[in-house]
């Protein structure tokens, strides 16, 4: 696997970071309910079913990923060396290299109607609590942390390749969300 500048990386993965808050606080934040609880119109989750879903993973991935950073070494290591599973489930979840659709898995399916306020003010603090994460991640070792996989914990990933793939997770479903406004939007 190729290594890149773990400052570049992390750099990169911020700036994506703070595209979806302020996208969520331009599009989504102040929004009533019935807007958010649209259903897509081409029968996809709505707005609010799209943030509820990568909150719950935001869920199961921050918390650990917060304790191991608390607990890694400080360490001035410039490089990250991405796994080939890292590297698999990034480009899966990437809106331009993975094209393929999913089904959610059990625990991370939204309900239909939701408190689309809560939901929207959760996924901007998970998304700032990722900021702190990334910054966090600048002085410890992104290869030596290891996070479980959420659908299936005996696998171990670098913390670098989780924080990859959540960012082009949140990113995949982020377009899907904005693809609801289209149709609503009235100008």
């Amino acid at each position: 696997m190729k290594t890149v500048n773990k400052k570049e990386l992390l750099q990169s993965l911020e700036d994506q970071v703070e595209a979806h808050i302020a996208d969520a606080i331009a599009l989504f934040q102040n929004r009533d309910d019935a807007f958010l609880n649209r259903s897509s119109a081409t029968g996809g989750w709505s707005i609010a079913q799209c943030l509820d879903h990568l909150n719950s993973y935001g869920h199961y991935y921050l918390p650990r990923m917060r304790k191991q950073l608390a607990t890694a070494q400080l360490v001035q290591k410039q490089g990250f060396t991405s796994t080939w599973l890292g590297d698999y489930f990034t480009k899966m979840m990437d809106p331009e290299t993975g094209k393929r659709k999913f089904k959610a898995f059990k625990g991370h399916i939204p309900p239909s109607e939701l408190d689309s306020a809560a939901v929207v003010r959760e996924f901007i603090r998970q998304q700032e609590e990722l900021l702190y994460l990334l910054r966090a991640g600048l002085d410890r070792d992104l290869d030596a942390v290891r996070i479980p996989v959420s659908i299936l914990p005996l696998i171990r990933m670098k913390i670098g390749d989780v924080l990859r793939f959540i960012i082009a997770h949140d990113e995949r479903h982020m377009q899907q969300a904005k693809r609801n406004l289209i149709p609503q939007c009235i100008y």
